[in-house]
């Protein structure tokens, strides 16, 4: 009996080993991908991630606002003040109404990147739980979340504030994503509440990627825009969600 233990404690040891020895040789990018293949929640950025413009760039467009937001927001990808000052200072420009919020919702369309509603479904076929945590507005990603099926308790975004009349009031700045490093924040709480082993944040911009850790690893996205800061800190970096896609279901030969 006491061999046998040896024998079984030695195998165990011998296997533990080569374990350690395969993934110490991975390369970075082969290291994240094991993490979003056995990933138990994926969180999705979604604007010029999983949709494919910027939301308050179109709403700032359709407000007859578009160059003044557009002059703001490259300054503020300068780095020359932070998100929540950013977000502030291009929503006093736009000032969008409830009417004005509903009539753009009404009229222009979401365009969901190629492939998203696969990898989505793909991701959640497979148990994984999928997050949709933005510095965007709710009222315009609920409908996108209807789109891919992902419950709206799902989403972390922030909430626009109106008076009894309609007219703009602000946005909500208790929301985490409405300030500099709060996707991060999200992610902290999200594995304080549910307890996710390997969670996985994919976007296309700076707020994502600083978002790793307390994300376990950071898939950066270039299929709409790439930001070369983003592409750098990335250790995998992806086109096409369809490349996730074959992570998750790899063709057999």
């Amino acid at each position: 009996m006491a061999l046998l233990s040896l024998k079984s404690n030695l195998q165990y040891a011998t296997l533990k080993t080569l374990s350690l020895v395969s993934i110490s040789v991975m390369s970075s990018e082969q290291s994240v991908q094991e993490l979003f293949r056995t990933a138990d929640c994926v969180c999705f950025d979604v604007d010029s991630t999983v949709i494919q413009d910027e939301g308050i760039d179109e709403l700032a467009k359709f407000c007859g606002k578009g160059e003044e937001v557009k002059r703001l927001t490259a300054e503020a990808m300068g780095g020359s003040m932070t998100f929540q000052e950013a977000l502030k200072k291009r929503l006093d420009i736009i000032r969008p109404s409830v009417s004005q919020i509903k009539e753009f919702m009404d009229t222009v369309p979401n365009y969901v990147t190629y492939n998203v509603p696969q990898l989505v479904k793909a991701l959640q076929d497979r148990g994984v739980a999928v997050y949709l945590v933005s510095g965007g507005f709710r009222c315009l990603i609920e409908p996108v979340a209807d789109i891919l099926n992902i419950p709206k308790s799902n989403i972390y975004a922030n909430r626009l504030k109106f008076f009894f009349n309609g007219e703009y009031a602000g946005f909500d700045e208790n929301e985490p994503t409405s300030r500099s490093g709060g996707k991060g924040l999200v992610i902290k709480r999200l594995k304080e509440q549910h307890g996710y082993q390997r969670l996985i944040m994919i976007g296309d911009g700076a707020t994502d990627a600083e978002a790793c850790p307390p994300a376990d690893g950071f898939i950066g996205f270039g299929g709409n825009v790439v930001r070369e800061e983003v592409k750098k800190r990335a250790s995998w970096y992806v086109t096409e969600f369809q490349e996730l896609i074959n992570v998750l279901t790899p063709q057999t030969k």
